[in-house]
């Protein structure tokens, strides 16, 4: 399992860890995909599962998305429908995206990360 460096998150909620098809968050593993903002982890099926992004509107200003091993595009009408509410989405690598998250988070921004397994 590949562990992230700690940091002081000031009460919110990172990405502690994950491996393959599974994540720890707060301590917990799930298995599957995952979206975490700085309250917890939140249910999300994956790419076609908009509701849980789109719930996030006025809550977070960028959204990590980690899509696996392999940097990939966001389906366009995920992408159109996060900027319309005024949320960047951030594509990347998932290992890429949980780091990227765990270090905005530590700065205190109003981040969120959804993430396919690796």
């Amino acid at each position: 399992m590949a562990g992230l460096i700690p940091s002081d998150y000031d009460g919110a909620v990172p990405v502690d860890g994950y491996g393959p098809g599974f994540f720890r968050v707060a301590g917990t593993v799930h298995h599957g995909p995952v979206l975490v903002d700085g309250t917890g982890r939140k249910d999300w099926q994956g790419l076609e599962d908009l509701a849980p992004l789109l719930a996030l509107s006025g809550l977070v200003d960028v959204l990590f998305l980690g899509m696996g091993t392999e940097l990939r595009y966001p389906p366009k009408a995920m992408s159109a429908a996060l900027e319309a509410i005024g949320i960047t989405i951030e594509p990347m690598t998932t290992p890429s995206a949980a780091r990227s998250y765990n270090v905005t988070l530590s700065e205190g921004r109003r981040v969120a990360c959804a993430l396919l397994p690796v």
